[in-house]
């Protein structure tokens, strides 16, 4: 039997669906002269994010660590309404941008979306031992 003391409200089919439950997040980015805003993923962004660093070919599968702060960047950079800012065309040139601008970024994305640093090492399992073989740079 359950207790009744401390127990939160159980919730209905409406109040999940209504529910406002992407966060945004102003963060100062000074590498970029000013602040952005950051929102947390929807589930639907999170397949589709995830579902673009791996590759699956039969029974292997790769992960594709390239631009991957940028493409978390250009899915939640967004405006103070919650409107992206950049689309999946973008993601070349913000991979241009510094590093620690995008890794301050990176990770107020990856809490607001509940990407926990296990999950980034799950996705980061898939590279070979030589990441950077066969590398081209700019």
């Amino acid at each position: 039997m359950l207790k009744k003391e401390n127990v939160s409200p159980v919730l209905n089919r409406e109040d999940i669906l209504k529910a406002d439950d992407i966060q945004i997040e102003r963060l100062p980015v000074p590498e970029w002269g000013g602040s952005v805003f950051v929102k947390g993923m929807t589930g639907a962004e999170r397949d589709r994010f995830e579902a673009g660093v791996i590759t699956i070919s039969g029974e292997d599968s790769k992960v594709n660590m390239a631009d991957i702060r940028a493409k978390l960047c250009a899915v939640s950079v967004c405006s103070e309404e919650g409107k992206k800012l950049f689309s999946a065309a973008d993601i070349k040139e913000l991979s241009k941008k510094s590093a620690s601008a995008l890794q301050k970024v990176f990770e107020v994305a990856q809490r607001l979306s509940g990407i926990t640093d296990d999950d980034v090492d799950e996705l980061a399992e898939g590279l070979e031992e030589r990441p950077f073989e066969g590398s081209v740079s700019d």
